[in-house]
C-alpha cells in the first residue's frame, strides 16, 4: 500500500479503463479522487473513454459525486443504477455523448462479487419484464438496460453486452455477465500502515469489500479515500477491506471532501447503535428529519397531500402488521417517523444500503439510520430482500397506467428527458411480499383542503399521474400481480390496487375515495385513461382528513 495525492491518484487511471465507484448519494464517496481526477481530465483531456459503473446513486444533483464523470470525452459508457442525483452524467446521457444503461442496483452490487469470485456472472429473476429485459421482440418497451440511442445501438450491433435472457430448468431468467474492473475507488475512515481499512466513521459499509476484490481479482487498482492513518485499529471490527486488496490510500485534506453525507458533515446518531430507550428513539426522530429539512412534530404539519397520502400508508402498516418494511426516498421516507409519531410499532425499517431498524435518513443522507439495530454491507442486504425478507416496501409513484404498471425511472425523450433510474426499486418490487405506492393523484399545483374528515381539492394539478401508458417500464404491475404480490396503489383522495377483471386480467382497480370528493370530477376525470371501479368502493378513513396530530387509535 502506498499513500498518494489525490492529483497522483488521478494520474493512474488509463484511457478506457473501466472504474468503479463506491458511495450511495451522498455518503462514502471518494470526492478528493474523482474531483482531482476531473481536473486532471480538464486541464489535459486525459483519461478518455472510460465506462463508469456504479451501483447506488451518488450525487448532490449538481457538481459533486459521480457528477465528476460528466464530460464528453472522458466518459464513453456509463452503468449505474441510479441517475437523479448525477444530473450532468443523465445530461450527457441525453445529449448523446456516451452510451447511458441503468442495470438494477441489487445486481451491481452481486456483480461486484461474481467478479471477486471468478464467477461468470449473475444469474436471477430481477429485472425481467422490465426495461432491463433485453427481450425487445416480446415488448418493445424492453430496452436491455439502454436509456439512450447510442445504448440501443451498441446493444443491436453487439458492442455492448450487460444482459443476456436465458432459460434454465425451463424457466426464464436474466444473466448480467462478469466484466473486467481495472480501477475500484472506495471511501473508508482510517488505514493503518499495512492499508487495512476501517470504516467507524462511516454511515455504511456500502460494497466496499466486493468492489476491492472484484479490481484485484481483475488485475486492476484499489484506491481508498481516508479521513486519517492510523498507526492500528483499536477495533478489529470496524475493518472492513483488509491491506493485501488495497493499492493506494489517499489521504482527504479539505474536510468538505469526506463529510459523512453531503448534508452532514458527521452525525454520531448513524454510528451509534440503538439502545431500546425512549429517549434514543426521540433523538432518531430528530436526526432523521434534520437532512430531509423535516419538522420534527409531523403532526403540527399543515395536512397537505403528501401528508395525507403518508397517514394512509401508515394505516396500511397497521392493518398488515409486517415484521420487515423498506421504505422509498422522498414521500415514503417519512412514513417511519410519522407512524412512530402516531403510536405504531411492532415493525423494522430496513435501507438497502445496509442499514437495519433505527430511523431512516431522508434527502442528501438517504441511505443512513439514526440509531441502526445493526449495519450490513449492501450485497447482503439484497441477498436478503431478493430472497422475500421484506414483509411490506413502500415505495413512490411517478408514473402509473391502467395496468398498474410505474414508471420511476426515465421520463420524455431527448436531450430533455430525465433520467432518474430504479435504483433498488427493481430488485424491491420484485420481491417484496406486498408492495404500496404512494403518491398523490395530480402533480404541479396541486392544493388540498381537509378539514372535518373530508377533503376538498382547492387547486387541481396540472399534471395527471395515470396516464394510457407509462413511458417506462419500471415496474410490470400485470407480472408482479401474477406472483401473488398484492399491490396497493395510495394517493391523497383515491386508492387503487391491482385486481382480476371478469376476464381474468389484472387490471388497477379504485377501491377506495376519500370523503367529500367527486368521483367522477375529480378522480375518474383527472385519470388519463379509464380505470376500473371496485363494486365494494368505500371511503378512505375520515381520520386520514382531520388536522392536528394522527393517531392510530382514532382509525376506524
Amino acid at each position: 500500500m502506498k499513500v498518494i495525492t489525490a492529483d497522483q491518484a488521478a494520474a493512474l487511471v488509463q484511457d478506457r479503463w473501466t472504474v468503479a465507484s463506491a458511495g450511495f448519494v451522498g455518503a462514502g464517496h471518494a470526492e478528493a479522487v474523482t474531483e482531482a481526477l476531473e481536473r486532471r481530465f480538464l486541464q489535459s483531456g486525459l483519461p478518455r473513454d472510460l465506462t463508469l459503473v456504479y451501483s447506488a446513486g451518488q450525487g448532490d444533483r449538481g457538481a459533486r459525486g459521480v457528477n465528476h464523470f460528466g464530460n464528453a470525452g472522458m466518459t464513453a459508457s456509463i452503468v449505474g443504477g441510479h441517475w437523479r442525483s448525477a444530473t450532468r452524467l443523465a445530461d450527457l446521457a441525453m445529449a448523446e455523448q456516451c452510451e447511458g444503461y441503468n442495470l438494477p442496483q441489487g445486481v451491481l452490487t452481486h456483480l461486484y462479487r461474481a467478479i471477486g469470485g471468478g464467477k461468470p456472472g449473475v444469474m436471477t429473476r430481477i429485472g425481467l419484464h422490465t426495461f432491463v429485459d433485453p427481450r425487445s421482440e416480446r415488448d418493445p418497451r424492453y430496452h436491455g438496460g439502454a436509456v439512450n440511442r447510442r445504448a440501443r445501438e451498441a446493444i443491436a450491433e453487439g458492442r455492448a453486452n450487460w444482459v443476456e435472457a436465458v432459460s434454465f430448468r425451463g424457466d426464464d431468467y436474466l444473466f448480467y455477465p462478469s466484466f473486467p474492473i481495472h480501477c475500484a475507488l472506495i471511501r473508508c475512515t482510517a488505514a493503518d500502515p499495512r492499508g487495512n481499512l476501517s470504516t467507524h466513521r462511516e454511515a455504511f459499509h456500502h460494497e466496499l469489500l466486493a468492489m476491492a476484490q472484484a479490481a484485484h481479482n481483475s488485475g486492476g487498482i484499489v484506491i481508498a479515500q481516508v479521513e486519517q492513518l492510523v498507526e492500528h485499529h483499536d477495533n478489529l471490527q470496524a475493518v472492513h477491506v483488509p491491506g493485501i486488496l488495497v493499492d493506494y490510500v489517499v489521504v482527504s485534506e479539505d474536510p468538505a471532501h469526506h463529510q459523512m453525507t453531503f448534508a452532514e458533515r458527521f452525525n454520531p446518531a448513524y454510528v451509534t447503535p440503538w439502545r431500546g430507550e425512549a429517549a434514543a428513539k426521540a433523538e432518531a426522530l430528530l436526526a432523521s428529519a434534520a437532512p430531509a429539512g423535516l419538522d420534527a412534530e409531523t403532526t403540527a404539519a399543515p395536512l397537505d397531500a403528501r401528508t395525507i397520502a403518508q397517514r394512509r400508508a401508515v394505516l396500511e402498516l397497521a392493518r398488515r402488521r409486517p415484521r420487515v418494511v423498506n421504505l422509498g426516498v422522498g414521500m415514503p421516507a417519512a412514513v417511519g417517523m410519522l407512524a412512530e409519531q402516531a403510536g405504531l410499532d411492532g415493525f423494522t425499517l430496513t435501507v438497502e444500503a445496509g442499514p437495519i431498524g433505527g430511523t431512516p435518513a431522508d434527502g442528501l443522507s438517504f441511505g443512513a439510520s439514526a440509531y441502526p439495530e445493526a449495519v450490513i454491507d449492501q450485497p447482503s442486504q439484497f441477498d436478503f430482500y431478493e430472497g422475500g425478507g421484506i414483509d411490506l416496501a413502500i415505495l413512490g409513484l411517478a408514473e402509473l397506467d391502467g395496468h398498474g404498471n410505474v414508471n420511476v425511472s426515465k421520463f420524455g425523450e431527448g436531450a430533455q428527458a430525465l433520467i432518474a433510474g430504479v435504483g433498488g426499486f427493481i430488485n424491491i418490487t420484485q420481491s417484496a411480499k406486498a408492495v404500496v405506492f404512494m403518491g398523490t393523484l395530480t402533480a404541479g399545483g396541486l392544493e388540498v383542503r381537509a378539514e372535518g374528515g373530508q377533503l376538498q381539492i382547492a387547486r387541481e394539478g396540472r399534471v395527471r399521474k395515470i396516464v394510457p401508458e407509462v413511458s417506462h417500464l419500471s415496474f410490470n404491475g400485470p407480472y408482479v400481480a401474477s406472483l401473488g404480490v398484492p399491490v396497493l396503489y395510495i394517493t391523497e383522495r383515491a386508492v387503487f390496487e391491482m385486481r382480476a377483471d371478469e376476464d381474468g386480467e389484472a387490471r388497477l382497480t379504485l377501491i377506495e375515495i376519500a370523503p367529500g370528493v367527486d368521483l367522477q370530477r375529480d378522480v375518474l376525470a383527472q385519470c388519463a385513461t379509464p380505470v376500473a371501479v371496485a363494486p365494494d368502493l368505500r371511503p378512505m378513513d375520515a381520520c386520514l382528513f382531520r388536522p392536528g396530530p394522527f393517531s392510530i387509535a382514532s382509525a376506524g
